[in-house]
């Protein structure tokens, strides 16, 4: 009988020693996982800074144009845009490229519907070249000289305007195959 009292005690702490081995790797399992998702959270809060840190944007006027650097505001809807750009490359059309009422002062560029930018339009009556603008729904619009046009836009940047800016924008060539004229607009030079 001792034996078998014996052998139900050790069956006993065999069993409550594997439960609180269990219990520790079950611990240390959470205590990992907690671990992975601090390091998680904190790249995910290190790449929403270095997103919300930009403030420049490279744009290309054709396949082959000349770089030009777009200025960036400090607004919501820039931010969300220099955030867009940081995760692809845009290649974005231009709406119309002569056959719009002021088409020889702005230009519209359609970004995806997929991207999602805030817009906080106000309205505008005269603009400088080089400025640029979202306009809802999903339109970039670039005014390339000085104009005096009335519309609702949300502020995104600016250009440095010259001479060879202004020639990039005219001279944008038509793509082949695409029929029309593009640029190319990303977070790296």
């Amino acid at each position: 009988m001792k034996k078998k009292i014996r052998f139900c005690m050790m069956n006993i702490l065999v069993i409550a020693l594997l439960a609180s081995l269990a219990g520790c790797s079950s611990e240390s399992s959470t205590s990992q996982n907690t671990a992975d998702d601090t390091e998680l959270a904190q790249d995910a809060e290190e790449t929403e800074e270095n997103s919300s840190a930009v403030t420049e944007l490279y744009v290309q006027f054709g396949a082959d144009g000349e770089t030009f650097v777009l200025h960036l505001y400090d607004n919501d809807t820039a931010a969300a845009i220099a955030n867009c750009v940081g995760t692809t490359t845009w290649q974005l059309p231009i709406y119309h490229y002569d056959d719009f009422e002021d088409w020889e002062v702005m230009q519209y560029y359609d970004i995806p519907s997929r991207y999602e930018i805030p817009d906080n339009a106000e309205s505008i009556t005269s603009e400088q070249g080089g400025t640029v603008y979202y306009s809802d729904p999903n339109r970039l619009v670039l005014f390339y000289q000085d104009a005096e046009v009335f519309g609702d836009y949300t502020l995104v940047g600016t250009f440095d305007y010259t001479e060879e800016f202004v020639t990039a924008v005219e001279e944008n060539p038509v793509l082949e195959g695409w029929g029309n004229k593009i640029i190319i607009v990303s977070a790296n030079e």
